[in-house]
């Protein structure tokens, strides 16, 4: 019994296996996982995106603060206030500072956009090809496994038994021609073939005299001289030509 149970427990395991294995499933998962990277590549690209535009827009802060730190420092020193210079100065210095280290920022954010919209545009192009190739061989496994199924059908098939049937058939066939042929023939024997052709001569005969007595009556042919007039067709005598 624990046999029977340890073969079937194989049998199973052995069918997913077989299952997972096949090329056709494994080449559409392929197919899917990289059409699935796209939206998270895009939602990266995204957020490195937006790195750029906030760092774009801190730069922008720190110029105009920049600028009016700048004429605050000018102010103080055309009203002789050294003291407010001096502190505006240290402000001022403190924040070209920070632009500084924004610009870095940024230009190193720019960088990685740039960068990763190449990385995008070499897994699109990457991607059009692996589907294409993949396409194609699930293309020629479906055929291949058609052919297969093609291929054991006709290995089937029992050529010998058929052909062996295939000819008695045959004989059969001629057989019975070959004695319908000779009863055809015994048959047209015992007729008296003399009589019937003289039957079709008299009929041709009477046919002929029939479009004779015609033309006659309608004044197309001159009767013949007779002692006694004939009768037409109709039961009149013929009328005589003036």
């Amino acid at each position: 019994m624990f046999q029977r149970f340890k073969r079937l427990i194989r049998s199973i395991i052995g069918f997913f296996i077989s299952v997972g294995e096949n090329p056709e499933i494994i080449l559409e998962q392929n197919i899917r996982d990289m059409n699935d990277q796209v939206p998270r590549m895009n939602e990266s690209i995204a957020m490195v995106k937006a790195n750029v535009t906030l760092l774009e827009k801190e730069e922008a802060k720190y110029k105009m603060e920049l600028a009016e730190l700048t004429a605050k420092v000018k102010a103080a020193i055309q009203a002789n206030r050294d003291d407010l210079a001096g502190s505006f100065a240290v402000q001022l210095e403190q924040l070209r500072s920070a632009l500084a280290r924004t610009q870095g920022q940024l230009a190193s954010a720019r960088a990685a956009y740039e960068k990763a919209l190449l990385v995008k545009q070499a897994f699109l192009r990457e991607k059009e090809r692996k589907t294409r190739e993949a396409l194609n061989a699930i293309r020629d496994y479906r055929r291949a496994q058609w052919q297969k199924k093609v291929a054991d059908a006709m290995e089937q098939f029992e050529v010998a038994g058929i052909s062996q049937t295939h000819d008695e058939m045959v004989r059969k066939i001629e057989e019975m021609t070959a004695i319908n042929e000779a009863r055809m023939e015994m048959a047209l024997g015992n007729v008296d073939q003399q009589r019937i052709k003289i039957e079709e001569e008299a009929e041709k005969i009477r046919a002929s005299e029939l479009v004779k007595q015609f033309k006659v009556e309608m004044g197309l042919l001159a009767p013949e001289p007779s002692a006694v007039p004939e009768k037409t067709i109709g039961g009149r005598e013929p009328e005589r030509l003036t």
